[in-house]
């Protein structure tokens, strides 16, 4: 099933590689033909989604590698390392798009072209339904690295709906002589660079709380504890923490049991809990325990 998984992460992984590739050059090549801004900057972006998503298709194939001696906690952070990389490229395709499209507000306006709105509208459905089919699979599969490409391409949905609206807008003024409907296009690239920072921003924020291993969210650590104290001997819950590693969790708690206890009942109490966290939560890697003495006339 694990393997299965892995396969479909990647795949959907190669289909966005693939369609960034296609994408790029259409867009550029179009946004020069027909002198579109807009257009050409979302090529460039998507220049940019070529390279994130190459590194999220690696990020992919070295975190589902098993633990090692080097590594004994698993691989998992090489997929929030490509979650990084998209986050960065995204904010300098969002810097790049806003500045060219500043500069093309005070440059002489030209016609926007028909071809180049099919373009646009090419690119909105196409990057849509790949947003559609890697969410879902990266939620799937838990993917930090497919989660982010699909947000990548939310963010092309972003810019292919400003570039048709900029390059419709360029249209009407142009067939009807309204000269400031025909500033559409940069300034639809300006909306589109403000969406792709805003988002890139939020990505590199959630890359970043798991590379400093931020605990995972209290209502989170309540469940967990929850389970904790149904196991049977469980007196009191010293310390539970949780972190994730990319696509799983890893729990480290402390409990104090009664110090009489033997040794195979200690261990039996540890498997306990490590089984009730674990049977619940698939996507708990380890969870480690330690063990406190208990004692009733202290306590």
């Amino acid at each position: 099933m694990a393997e299965d998984k892995n396969n479909r992460s990647m795949l959907a992984m190669w289909i966005s590689l693939i369609s960034n590739i296609l994408l790029t050059g259409g867009k550029i090549i179009a946004g020069v033909l027909f002198n579109s801004q807009v257009l050409l900057a979302d090529g460039v972006h998507n220049a940019g989604d070529v390279i994130a998503t190459g590194a999220a298709l690696s990020s992919i194939r070295v975190s589902s590698r098993p633990a090692d001696e080097d590594h004994p906690y698993g691989h998992g952070k090489a997929e929030v390392v490509g979650s990084a990389a998209v986050a960065i490229l995204l904010i300098l395709a969002a810097l790049y798009i806003g500045y060219h499209s500043i500069l093309a507000l005070f440059a002489p306006v030209v016609p926007a072209e028909f071809t180049a709105f099919i373009v646009a509208i090419v690119s909105l459905l196409w990057k849509l339904w790949l947003y559609v089919y890697s969410m879902k699979i990266g939620r799937a599969k838990r993917s930090k690295a497919l989660i982010a490409t699909a947000y990548d391409h939310l963010a092309d949905v972003y810019a292919s709906v400003a570039a048709v609206a900029g390059i419709g807008l360029g249209m009407i003024g142009d067939k009807w002589d309204i000269p400031l409907l025909q500033f559409g296009d940069p300034v639809a690239g300006i909306v589109v660079s403000a969406l792709v920072l805003k988002l890139a921003v939020q990505m590199g924020k959630e890359a970043t709380d798991i590379l400093m291993e931020k605990s995972i969210d209290a209502k989170k650590l309540e469940e967990f504890a929850s389970l904790v104290n149904a196991v049977e001997h469980v007196k009191r819950i010293d310390r539970i923490r949780a972190r994730e590693l990319g696509h799983y969790i890893l729990v480290d708690v402390r409990v104090s049991v009664p110090a009489q206890l033997s040794i195979q009942e200690g261990h039996d109490v540890s498997r306990n809990i490590k089984n009730a966290i674990m049977n619940k939560y698939t996507n708990v890697d380890e969870v480690l325990i330690h063990l406190n003495p208990w004692y009733e006339s202290v306590d």
